[in-house]
């Protein structure tokens, strides 16, 4: 069963493979999203700072039934934070927020603010080793188990990789079928940085990819499990976000297995030419 399957991360520590995203899950709903979801057997959250629900988060870990021990719970450093003094503080105000003693992992959102993204070359490097070095010092206090970080390309990594003590743990980025970063994933195998794949069903336009509904049908799943079940194979973590119970229930009934020449045709599939109504967010390609 999926969701008693893990990767173990460069420092030794399980990570589950199948995640609950939580991002445009409101505070006021998101504990019991997370409930239902701890209840359906998800063991690992992810949330951000950004998400603007860590508290709801957070209430739903602790009031769960389930020890904390066995919940893996991540959050991400803001964007916008680019000084030691800006990311340690939010650290230890999302472990306030959330009522947590620690954070199974915590990392940085992103190398740029994100109203930078798609429209500056700045790559903040100073910015984000400082970011990172503060995850470091909370890494090495007991406030978080692991650290990494996300939307990271492969000049972004070095520069942590050049400066910074900890290894990434984890690069969290864009991957689904018709939009798999793998040059970069290759870099991250090579370099011991495991993958997460945020957006695995392409934030609900999937079907619009070109033959996955068929595909779909052949192995008589969902075109949400098929995506999932396809980053799962490519050895990459799946964050697929939803609210709904019966969804996570769907997304985690995945006991079939892709062949490998399906595999290959997913791997070339076209992409698509929009993200609808999504579009204007910035890692879709949109700008603020």
């Amino acid at each position: 069963m999926i969701l008693n399957e893990t990767f173990t991360l460069n420092n030794g520590v399980e990570i589950p493979k199948l995640a609950l995203g939580t991002w445009l899950i409101d505070d006021a709903s998101v504990a019991g999203a997370v409930r239902a979801a701890i209840g359906i057997g998800y063991r690992h959250i992810d949330t951000a700072q950004a998400y603007g629900n860590e508290r709801g988060v957070g209430e739903a870990v602790r009031t769960s039934g389930v020890a904390r021990e066995e919940l893996f719970v991540v959050s991400k450093v803001a964007a916008e934070h680019k000084t030691y003094e800006e990311a340690a503080a939010g650290i230890e105000r999302t472990l306030a927020t959330t009522g947590l003693d620690y954070l199974d992992m915590m990392i940085i959102h992103s190398p740029q603010p994100w109203a930078e993204v798609n429209q500056s070359q700045d790559r903040h490097v100073e910015g984000n080793i400082a970011a990172y070095r503060a995850l470091e010092d909370a890494l090495g206090a007991g406030r978080l188990r692991a650290i990494g970080v996300s939307n990271f390309l492969e000049g972004d990594l070095r520069s942590i990789l050049d400066a910074c003590e900890v290894r990434p743990a984890v690069n969290q980025v864009l991957a689904h079928v018709g939009n798999v970063p793998f040059d970069l994933a290759r870099f991250c195998a090579d370099e011991g940085i495991l993958v997460e794949a945020y957006s695995p069903i392409a934030h609900g336009e999937a079907a619009r990819i070109e033959g996955i509904a068929q595909m779909a049908a052949k192995y008589g799943v969902t075109v949400a499990q098929l995506c999932i079940r396809y980053v799962l194979q490519l050895g990459m973590v799946a964050l697929p976000k939803t609210r709904n119970p019966d969804r996570m229930r769907e997304n985690a009934a995945l006991d079939f297995e892709i062949a490998e020449q399906d595999m290959a045709l997913l791997n070339a599939a076209g992409g698509l030419p929009d993200y609808g109504e999504s579009s204007f967010f910035p890692v879709y390609g949109g700008k603020l």
